[in-house]
């Protein structure tokens, strides 16, 4: 074997999930198309999940060191243009509000992290400059992957390295972490379904050094994140880390007409450059499967979503996270056959519920958009009017992409074979986050006494909390869990709070923070158990 795994694209899935991997050891080789990581505009938002995510594999701070800078604030408005009085102002709190609130909060109810503004040309190189420092991962960019072939005991695939030469790497698994138009999955036969090309815009970069610094201009908006223009042409102008660039999103046919579309939304003028302008659509699409054999999907390349609620890389990243620990699992040898084969299941699902949450934020700003009328700038009654009728339907519409707080933190894996599972549950909101330790669910953030975060005490392998001070023996479920050879800790945790929030004397939770199991009293089967959270549940049968 060239590696343990082989993995194909080098955007922040396949880096985060080669970084998962070279921190637990496992041998990887990353390879990727591009010489090196692009300056275009995509994502620019992790939200409070992956940054917890992140904060687990030792780069939150890193990541926020790069990112925008913590005493900006994040918030959205409504605009006719930025040197005009705004329409609505959505309030959102800079990072350092954000962990403020989340310092003086212990009920379950805030992330560990808040969100993080930092562009994707500013994330991928810093994950490159990772990944390239782990001995356990050979990276390698300006290679092409071109086609693979698999069998019981592993995968080849054919690349194109940097020199021209075409070469066989072989690997015991390989993942496809290439984007919506992934060669990997069209290898493997799989499809993508749902509503394709539903939207057509130009996004263009700009470098503005002194846009930032002049907001305020006028009586027009403040200082804040993302400045949705009220007009015709969907038009929005976005704030990027460094405050020195921005991203505008029109329904325009050239590059010229972008240019027009920036003079006018910025209202005065201002010395700017254009750095690129591309066409792109809007897809809401999710691939029939996650993988094959030994061969895995991840990313973009089995989910397309609107940025609308900022659920396309972030949902990538807890893809790679969900199947690292897996991985790394199956090749140590105490991973059971449906260790590997719950990754369909416990991410397909989450994939289709975060298309979902990105068609009904984009329904919602459609909604508002749709009561444009020509006379919106006009001072006449009817311009007032529809200025004002636009605002109140935004103030309710626009919510939708800004807060999906239940859809980041929220999501619980159902009829997983890899979870103890119980039926019913709470309900799954998108908008909504209430604190749980249903099985399959993420565990959530608490403070214990001494002020250390909850999260931060759970190992790398199988964690069994005892709460509350309770007395309860769970020698047996440790014991269970060992005989498969999987890592297993137990944590006495006697604080008060944290057994409140969780609300069972005992919880199994998994390397992912995904709780497996939760009783006050030890398991009637804990062989069951153990075998269940393993991956060797359906073998025993």
């Amino acid at each position: 074997m060239n590696c343990d795994v082989l993995i194909v694209g080098a955007g922040p899935t396949g880096l985060s999930l080669a970084i998962d991997l070279g921190r637990r050891g496992v041998r990887c080789m990353l390879v990727e198309q591009k010489e090196r990581p692009a300056f275009l505009p995509k994502m620019e938002r992790i939200n409070a999940r992956t940054m917890e995510i992140y904060r687990r594999m030792g780069l939150a701070e890193k990541i926020r060191a790069a990112g925008l800078r913590a005493d900006c604030p994040m918030d959205v408005y409504i605009v006719l243009a930025l040197n005009q009085p705004p329409l609505l102002r959505l309030h959102y709190p800079s990072v350092a509000q954000a962990q403020a609130e989340i310092r003086a909060t212990s009920d379950g109810t805030l992330p560990l992290e808040p969100y993080q503004l930092i562009s994707q040309y500013t994330l991928e190189p810093l994950l490159k400059s990772v990944a390239e420092t782990m001995p356990a991962l050979t990276v390698r960019f300006g290679w092409e992957f071109l086609s693979l072939q698999q069998d019981a005991a592993g995968v080849t695939a054919r690349v194109r390295a940097g020199d021209g030469n075409v070469e066989d790497i072989r690997a015991a698994y390989l993942v496809g972490c290439d984007g919506g138009s992934s060669p990997v999955r069209k290898e493997l036969g799989i499809k993508l379904s749902g509503e394709g090309n539903t939207l057509g815009l130009r996004q263009a970069l700009y470098r503005c050094d002194a846009l930032f610094d002049l907001l305020p201009i006028g009586n027009g908006p403040g200082k804040g994140r993302h400045y949705h223009v009220a007009d015709n042409k969907a038009t929005q102008l976005i704030m990027q880390d460094s405050t020195r660039h921005w991203t505008l999103h029109s329904m325009v046919d050239t590059s010229e007409e972008m240019n027009r579309q920036f003079e006018m939304t910025v209202g005065v003028p201002v010395k700017y450059e254009m750095l690129s302008c591309d066409p792109w659509r809007q897809n809401l699409l999710l691939a029939d499967r996650y993988g094959k054999g030994r061969v895995f999907l991840a990313g973009d390349a089995v989910h397309l979503v609107i940025p609308t609620g900022g659920l396309g890389m972030n949902s990538g990243v807890a893809d790679a996270i969900d199947l690292s620990w897996k991985l790394a699992a199956t090749l140590a040898g105490w991973g059971g056959p449906d260790l590997l084969k719950s990754y369909e299941v416990e991410r397909r699902q989450i994939g289709e519920r975060n298309v979902g949450a990105s068609r009904y934020a984009t329904l919602g700003r459609r909604k508002w958009r749709s009561l444009w009328r020509a006379d919106i700038r006009d001072n006449t009654p009817g311009g007032v009017q529809a200025r004002y009728i636009l605002s109140a339907i935004a103030d309710i519409e626009q919510r939708k992409s800004n807060e999906m707080i239940g859809a980041e933190l929220g999501y619980r894996y159902v009829d997983s074979p890899v979870i103890c599972n119980v039926p019913g549950g709470p309900e799954l909101l998108f908008r909504e986050y209430h604190p749980t330790t249903w099985p399959g669910a993420r565990l959530p953030h608490t403070w214990r006494d001494d002020g250390t975060a909850m999260q931060d005490q759970i190992p790398g392998g199988y964690t069994i909390l005892k709460l509350g001070g309770t007395k309860t023996d769970c020698g047996g479920l440790e014991k269970a869990v060992r005989a498969h050879g999987a890592p297993v800790t137990v944590l006495d945790v006697p604080d008060r709070i944290v057994r409140e929030v969780y609300g069972f004397d005992l919880v199994l939770v998994r390397p992912d923070l995904h709780v497996v199991w939760r009783d006050n009293a030890p398991p009637d089967d804990p062989a069951e158990v153990a075998a269940i959270a393993t991956g060797h549940f359906a073998a025993a049968d």
